[in-house]
């Protein structure tokens, strides 16, 4: 018998029945969309030109990085938005160049100049993902990197430190393994260090990285991993040196009489450290400078293996999106020049791959240019993300999809206020101090080392590249001697 008011109505109970298949429903959405969006692995060196095996060069094995090429799509015409570590690493990481900001040098802090700048991995983090980064992401000195934009950070551990205990480990009173007389910012050295990889640096960093990929993440990660080798100084484990005996290291071309007909711009850039390369002549070390170098390639295009033997290992090889990027390149006596700092192609021209499941093809390369500022947006809208407006940057979206698309974008590069690059696909066209400086233009089909400026016979050719250049260039923001830094809670202020 049916007893009154112990059993809801049919209708009552299928209504019931439907709104909890709903809230079932939407809760297995939510739960397939956040397991769904895309993790990004962000991995980052330092000071890596473009002597790579995917970018056509011999002068050192680096198997990791050539394999991580073949996973998706290989970028030979890519370059830095900058030749200088801060400021590249500003511009990428805000997706706008120092033209816009002011952010121009090392020596200029971003937070307190943009209290309000959102950067990349910060972004993430406020849309849901973790952001997780370790090693050198931001510039690696005290007040580039303020805590706010990570769940977590694993702080850089500088190889320049670690030298001192080895010494002493050693009963060694030394400080350096080169006996040049000057050593700059304790970094102007190199060689050989009896160690295992991973007891450099880097190699704690990879430790990290690779723990963290083992854990069950129930969100999306951002991961960043800052390799900061080849930077200086360039030590790397013995065997990479046994491998590369000095005799077999081979010279880059400095060629006489090259810089003649480079502007007044050219000269004061190319002028920069011209002091530390005289040193390094004098005392016979730049074959073991380059050599050392080399090695230090060798060095972390074994921590990008690491890295990615841990990846491989782990749950998300299939939903991840795989970044590999360099921040400017490296001379070694070009255009009687030593290290970057110029807006020639061996400061600028940086290896850049990304592997992106289900848009990139295994092993595809385009010679689009394309400089850095695009990661901002295109990782952004890749994850299904809201671009933020204002950015510099453009999205590279369908060269990721079709390598050989038309792209009428060039490479933008900026360094110090009113000097800019220009690089196409063919040429490159540089202007210093807003022209006030000179113009240098250069056909790379036919000179790819760049010894032949041709502004002067071929002026009428410079007007399609000067279309590029910025509207004006920001006033450089205030220096790190503005202000005073309190690092306890990472704020600043105003110096009297």
């Amino acid at each position: 018998m049916r007893h009154a008011g112990t059993a809801l109505p049919y209708h009552s109970i299928m209504k019931l029945l439907k709104a909890l298949l709903v809230l079932h429903f939407a809760f297995c959405i939510f739960q397939f969309g956040a397991r769904s969006a895309p993790n990004v692995l962000f991995i980052s060196v330092d000071d890596m030109n473009d002597w790579v095996g995917c970018l056509g060069s011999d002068r050192v094995p680096t198997p990791n990085i050539d394999a991580l090429a073949e996973r998706g799509l290989l970028f030979t015409n890519a370059h830095a938005p900058s030749p200088k570590c801060g400021p590249s690493r500003a511009a990428i990481l805000t997706g706008k160049r120092s033209s816009t900001t002011g952010l121009y040098g090392n020596g200029h802090w971003w937070r307190p100049a943009y209290p309000d700048l959102v950067t990349l991995p910060h972004y993430f983090k406020n849309h849901g993902y973790i952001s997780a980064g370790g090693g050198k992401v931001h510039h690696h000195t005290d007040g580039f990197n303020p805590p706010d934009q990570w769940d977590e950070y694993f702080d850089l551990i500088q190889d320049q430190d670690l030298i001192v205990d080895y010494f002493q480990e050693r009963g060694e009173d030394r400080r350096f393994l080169t006996t040049m007389p000057r050593h700059p910012n304790n970094s102007l050295d190199w060689g050989p260090m009896e160690v295992a990889d991973m007891e450099m640096g880097d190699g704690r960093t990879v430790e990290w990285a690779s723990e963290f990929l083992s854990r069950d993440h129930e969100k999306p990660f951002f991961l960043a991993v800052g390799i900061f080798q080849p930077h200086l100084p360039f030590y790397a484990p013995k065997k990479y040196f046994d491998d590369l005996p000095m005799d077999q290291v081979e010279l880059p071309i400095n060629k006489p009489g090259d810089l003649d007909d480079i502007p007044e711009g050219g000269q004061i850039m190319a002028e920069t450290r011209r002091i530390d390369l005289r040193m390094i002549e004098e005392y016979d070390d730049l074959q073991h400078c380059v050599q050392s170098y080399l090695a230090s390639i060798a060095h972390a295009d074994t921590m990008v293996g690491k890295v990615m033997e841990a990846f491989d290992q782990s749950d998300y090889r299939e939903n991840t999106i795989v970044v590999l990027w360099s921040d400017h390149g490296y001379a070694f006596g070009e255009k009687d020049h030593y290290a970057k700092n110029t807006l020639w192609e061996r400061s600028t021209h940086v290896p850049f791959i990304m592997v992106v499941p289900g848009a990139t093809q295994v092993g595809s390369k385009t010679d689009s240019p394309v400089d850095l500022t695009c990661l901002y947006p295109t990782l952004t809208k890749l994850c299904g993300l809201p671009v933020p407006k204002g950015l510099d940057g453009v999205d590279i979206g369908p060269l990721l999809e079709n390598p050989r698309a038309q792209w009428k974008y060039p490479a933008i590069i900026d360094y110090l206020k009113g000097n800019t690059a220009i690089r196409t696909k063919d040429w490159r066209y540089i202007q210093y101090d807003e022209g006030r400086k000179g113009e240098e233009l250069y056909d790379l089909l036919s000179d790819s080392n760049e010894w032949t400026n041709l502004i002067d016979s071929h002026r009428e050719l410079a007007g399609p590249f000067k279309s590029w250049l910025p509207e004006s260039y920001a006033k450089e923001v205030p220096t790190k001697g503005a202000y005073e830094f309190d690092s306890s809670n990472y704020s600043w202020s105003e110096r009297n």
